[in-house]
Order: C-alpha cells, then sequence, then structure tokens
C-alpha cells in the first residue's frame, strides 16, 4: 500500500491510507474460536460499524480521527491523525478483508478496484524439494510479530494454522474477482531473515510444543548464506517485517 501511494501521487492522485489491522475490536470483544482461542482471521474481529461509518463521513467529506491498533494492549489508541479526502483523493484499505464484499456493502462493486498481494515463492532447493510459500509467510510473521506485536515465535508458529484456515475462509473464495494480483515475494528475503529468526527459533525449548516445528524452520534456514539487512532498501516490502522502514507502519 505504501509503495502504491507513491505511484498514485506520482500520477496527480491524493492517497488515503487505511489499514483494517487499526480497526480490530478490543482484545475483550474479539470472537473466539470453538477451542475457545482469539479468532482474530474472521471479519467479525474488525469492528465494521465504526470503521464503516468512518468510511462514510470521509466520502461525506468530512473530517474523521484515525485510530491505531496497540497490539500488545490489545485495544484501539488515537494519536491525533486526522484526514479529510480532497476532489482528487483516492481511499486504499490494506487487509485480509478488503475483498470481502460484505465490509463495505453499501459501496457499488464498480467503484472498487481490488489488487489480491501474497507471497509466492518461486525458489527451489534442488529438482525435488520447493520452498514453500506457506514457511515464507510464517518466517515473516515470526519476525514481524516479535519486533511489532509482542509475539514469540512460539506464539506466531501456534496461531499460524488458524491464520491459514482464515485465508481458505476469508481471502481466497474472493481473489478471482480481482483486478489485479502482485506477487510481493523476494528471491534474497530467505538470506536477510535468516539471522532475525533463526535466533528467535533458537529460544523454543525442547518442552514446548512447537519445538519440532522450530527445528525443521532452522534446518530449512541451513540452505540459506546470511545477506545482512543493510543490503535492503529501505522502502522494500521487506521492512514491514525486518524494520528501519522509510514508511510508518
Amino acid at each position: 500500500m505504501k509503495r502504491l501511494g507513491i505511484e498514485i501521487r506520482a500520477n496527480g492522485l491524493i492517497p488515503v491510507e487505511i489499514s483494517l489491522d487499526n480497526y480490530f475490536v478490543s482484545r475483550a470483544r474479539t470472537p473466539r474460536t470453538s477451542d475457545g482461542d482469539y479468532d482474530y482471521e474472521c471479519l467479525e474481529a474488525i469492528d465494521l460499524k465504526f470503521f464503516r461509518r468512518q468510511i462514510k463521513n470521509l466520502l461525506a467529506g468530512k473530517i474523521v480521527s484515525l485510530p491505531e491498533y496497540n497490539f500488545k494492549r490489545g485495544c484501539r489508541e488515537f494519536s491525533g491523525q486526522r484526514l479529510k479526502l480532497r476532489e482528487n483523493s483516492v481511499i486504499l484499505i490494506e487487509g485480509i478483508h478488503a475483498l470481502n464484499p460484505r465490509l463495505l456493502p453499501e459501496i457499488g462493486e464498480t467503484k472498487k478496484y481490488k489488487i489480491f498481494v501474497s507471497a509466492l515463492t518461486q525458489l527451489r532447493i534442488d529438482n525435488d524439494n520447493r520452498i514453500f510459500t506457506s514457511d515464507s509467510r510464517l518466517i515473516r510473521r515470526i519476525v514481524r510479530d516479535f519486533k511489532f506485536r509482542g509475539y514469540s515465535a512460539a506464539e506466531s508458529i501456534r496461531r499460524f494454522p488458524k491464520v491459514r484456515e482464515g485465508e481458505d475462509k476469508y481471502i481466497f473464495p474472493y481473489q478471482g474477482g480481482c483486478d489485479v494480483f502482485f506477487n510481493s515475494s523476494l528471491i534474497y528475503e530467505q538470506a536477510v531473515i535468516k539471522k532475525m529468526a533463526s535466533a528467535l527459533l533458537r529460544k523454543i525449548k525442547k518442552t514446548d510444543d512447537v519445538y519440532f516445528e522450530a527445528q525443521r524452520l532452522l534446518y530449512y534456514f541451513d540452505f540459506f548464506l546470511p545477506i545482512s539487512a543493510e543490503e535492503v532498501p529501505q522502502n522494500s516490502i521487506l521492512r514491514e517485517f525486518i524494520g528501519e522502514s522509510s514508511f510508518h507502519y
């Protein structure tokens, strides 16, 4: 979304960037899965009433105060960021439910331009073993969630099956209706993220229920030589996960 915003500005328009992650309900109101865990993947984990009201007010030319969700505390906060659309503004909405027509049912589909972004890894270890896209995405989450959301590697690994289940329910059914598909994987990202992810995985003890999965990922990293994060451009999408981006997330 950040990079797209630059291209939109270059074409004389003003992007208004909104992340659905900032519209989660408070942790106490988050729906639960059948096993009692928090269900962050379902559409109802988003405060739909509040989100729709803010979009409606923006489109009506009103000023809105944008929220920022504190993942460590599990609550919505306001930093004073205020927005008002101009005549040449374009609203960019990013999130796992952005393609779902139930998100903004009162806005016609012809007024929406849908972009499906996914990291589809194209590398292989050898002729018989490819690098799974799901592993690349899990590793991204392990590093990002530790750095920005206060989750341990073990917690990220435990949560990942529910993330994938949520994709099957809430993302993949709508990808066929997109206008554009964008592959966000980078050929060098495993080598860059290796040092950070490996350090987090090594903290998982043998007594932990995800220990063997952590060991599998550590073995996976043996196939990569490390690359310094200093080599990564500050406007790279990888910076969203490893930090020190020129963009504010």
